[in-house]
């Protein structure tokens, strides 16, 4: 069952031109809504199904700078200083709380991998610091797991997917942004090789510049236009429990659990070493490219072929204009949870802390993840497409550097100076 997303009214007409159109309404779309609606500049999001019906509510909600990439560090360090100020932009509490996240190890390998990533940033600044057993306990209390140590980051956090998308939403239409919901984008209206529009189920909406900030969906998209963007699916299971009292704030991801605490005073929990990896034609494809991060993480995959790799070859990949695009066919990707790895995340949990078999699971679902090579997104001009700028491939690490993504993505696409170099997200680094 998904997660109920806080309402957001939107419009009911299709507007006949505005200077941004954007593909996709989840929170890197919507951010990028704001960001241009605060900027004076007219902007119509355009979403096929539900806004964050998809990944952008059913992630995590972790806003980390450990573990990430020394490339997406800079973008993450923007996200922490906007998402700490989010509330007052927005004038919503959305969950954000700087509480600190929480690395794990069981073995001295695990610790030595942690050593390697705390050294790749040194030169940084950031608070991350290694940690031993006894200070593990120390911080996350009552457990009876066997640790060798972890790493801790006090100033990453957390925040409330299922509140910040919409309270961004509200946001953005109070400052003059239309969002249009269950209208999907059918392809681009060209003129001289520049794109003048887009191509809607509801009729054409002319623009001078295009967002496509469409998650999972871009490849399609972008495929139907001869360009390849290479992503692939991974689906998250997760679970959310009833409220629980006793284990504090911190975020702790463990090598087969994490825990969050949420707003409602329950925790979300995922089976943090397994993810599913449901085969597809794309795995044909594209799959070589992804052979570096197979070897590495081979043993976290539950891989197999049934019925999503039936219903991806039941849509299209060409399509013109006046056809029915895939889009319309799914308006919400809604993976069913996986009960066994649900079932693992909580049994394994309870194990290291038993505080938690004190606590009744209330929900779970699952979440369709698009994963690039690299696990960096993709936020930049496509260059085969003059007006057309990407936001896509966030790798199941989007929700954190949302904020500053978002904004990066609208930088890109006026003109303006970048808040963060964005040489390592451009599409081309593929080819």
């Amino acid at each position: 069952m998904a997660p109920v997303v806080s309402p957001v009214p939107t419009s009911e007409d299709l507007p006949s031109s505005t200077v941004v159109g954007i593909i996709g309404g989840g929170i890197v779309g919507l951010t990028a809504a704001l960001v241009l609606a605060e900027r004076g500049i007219p902007v119509v999001v355009l979403e096929k199904g539900r806004l964050a019906g998809e990944q952008s509510s059913r992630n995590l909600g972790w806003i980390r700078k450990m573990g990430r990439s020394v490339a997406d560090v800079p973008l993450a360090c923007v996200a922490d200083r906007l998402w700490a100020g989010l509330a007052a932009r927005v004038g919503e509490d959305v969950g954000y709380r700087q509480a600190g996240i929480m690395y794990l190890a069981r073995t001295q390998a695990e610790m030595d991998m942690h050593r390697g990533w705390l050294d790749s940033v040194r030169d940084l600044s950031l608070d991350s610091r290694l940690l031993t057993a006894p200070q593990v306990d120390m911080l996350v209390p009552h457990g009876q797991g066997t640790w060798a140590g972890g790493i801790y980051t006090p100033s990453d956090g957390r925040a409330e997917p299922t509140r910040a998308a919409s309270a961004i939403a509200r946001a953005a239409t109070r400052h003059g942004a239309i969002i249009v919901e269950q209208c999907a984008v059918r392809t681009l209206s060209m003129e001289g090789g520049q794109v003048k529009g887009l191509v809607t189920e509801r009729g054409e909406m002319r623009c001078e510049q295009v967002l496509l900030a469409g998650g999972l969906w871009s490849r399609r998209f972008l495929g139907n236009l001869g360009i390849g963007l290479p992503t692939l699916p991974l689906v998250c299971s997760a679970l959310r429990t009833s409220p629980l009292d006793g284990m504090g704030e911190i975020a702790v991801g463990a090598p087969d659990f994490s825990f969050r605490k949420r707003l409602d005073g329950g925790y979300t929990i995922t089976q943090r070493g397994a993810l599913d990896a449901p085969l597809t034609l794309d795995h044909l494809r594209i799959g070589m490219r992804y052979l570096p991060t197979l070897r590495q993480q081979i043993g976290n995959l539950r891989i197999g072929i049934g019925r999503e790799f039936v219903e991806d070859l039941m849509l299209a990949r060409r399509w013109d204009k006046a056809a029915v695009s895939p889009f319309e066919r799914v308006r919400v990707k809604d993976p069913a949870a996986n009960a066994a790895l649900v079932a693992e995340a909580m049994d394994n949990l309870v194990r290291a802390w038993p505080t938690f078999g004190n606590a009744a699971v209330a929900q779970s679902w699952a979440g369709t993840m698009d994963i690039t090579p690299d696990s960096l997104p993709v936020i930049g001009a496509v260059t085969k497409m003059p007006g057309l700028t990407l936001a896509s491939g966030f790798s199941g690490h989007g929700f954190g550097t949302s904020l500053a993504a978002g904004a990066l993505a609208v930088d890109l696409l006026t003109g303006q100076a970048p808040i963060v170099e964005a040489t390592p997200y451009r599409l081309d680094r593929f080819t």
